[in-house]
């Protein structure tokens, strides 16, 4: 899950951004709402992270602005701002979610999970896909009921494929999904947990469509050899 997290404070981004990436998310940080925009054209995330006091502009304002322009990506707000009014205007103004610093780290990471749930209309935290289910949360992947083992990238990997069943992803959205925005990456690096992943689900998990990117295919160890989709 590739998350924008937009807190103008260095020390808490970073605490925040170590505490989800070693829960399995990407986390990409903008310390203004002007970075956050750039990215927010630029790049593609799941989900956002959205702190009140942002010193060019005030964060409500800011999401109200993205929701004007049609932004449909679920946010949670994070801020010190705890009174009633300021939670209702929050929600009003856009928010998915409203959680009051301080914080435990486990209660974001489970907010940001149901936030996910919810936008794929799910009921549930397990992701079904043939005998193949993920649980996001617990990071447990099962084949027909057989837990499969999966690095932390492969499941980054997965859960992009999974949470958009009928896009095709282009390497740089898998990328970002694996690997946030970093650009110390390996040019290879996304074939090969690609290969692995086949390898452990089944050469059809992920898809090839030549010439825009991939897309989630079938599951299942005797799914047969990927095919290009314009072959």
């Amino acid at each position: 899950m590739h998350v924008l997290l937009t807190e103008d404070n260095t020390l808490i981004a970073s605490g925040i951004a170590a505490g989800l990436e070693a829960q399995g998310f990407s986390v990409a940080h903008a310390a203004t709402a002007a970075q956050a925009n750039s990215l927010l054209r630029t790049a593609r995330f799941d989900l956002m992270i959205l702190d009140l006091g942002l010193p060019d502009e005030d964060g409500l304002r800011f999401l109200h602005r993205l929701r004007q322009r049609g932004l449909k990506l679920p946010v949670l707000i994070l801020t010190a701002r705890d009174a009633v009014a300021e939670r209702v205007s929050g929600l009003q103004a856009g928010a998915d979610d409203y959680l009051v610093k301080p914080f435990d780290l486990r209660e974001l990471a489970a907010r940001l999970h149901a936030l996910l749930r919810r936008a794929a209309g799910r009921t549930t935290h397990v992701i079904e896909h043939g005998p193949l289910t993920y649980d996001p949360a617990a990071r447990a992947a099962c084949m027909a009921g057989e837990p499969i083992d999966l690095s932390r990238r492969e499941q980054a990997l997965l859960q992009a494929l999974l949470q958009n069943p009928s896009r095709v992803l282009s390497a740089e959205q898998l990328k970002d999904a694996v690997y946030g925005l970093s650009d110390d990456v390996e040019s290879n690096a996304l074939n090969v947990h690609i290969h692995h992943l086949r390898r452990k689900l089944g050469n059809g998990i992920v898809g090839t469509v030549r010439g825009l990117g991939y897309r989630l295919g079938p599951a299942g160890h005797a799914s047969g050899p990927t095919r290009d989709d314009d072959s």
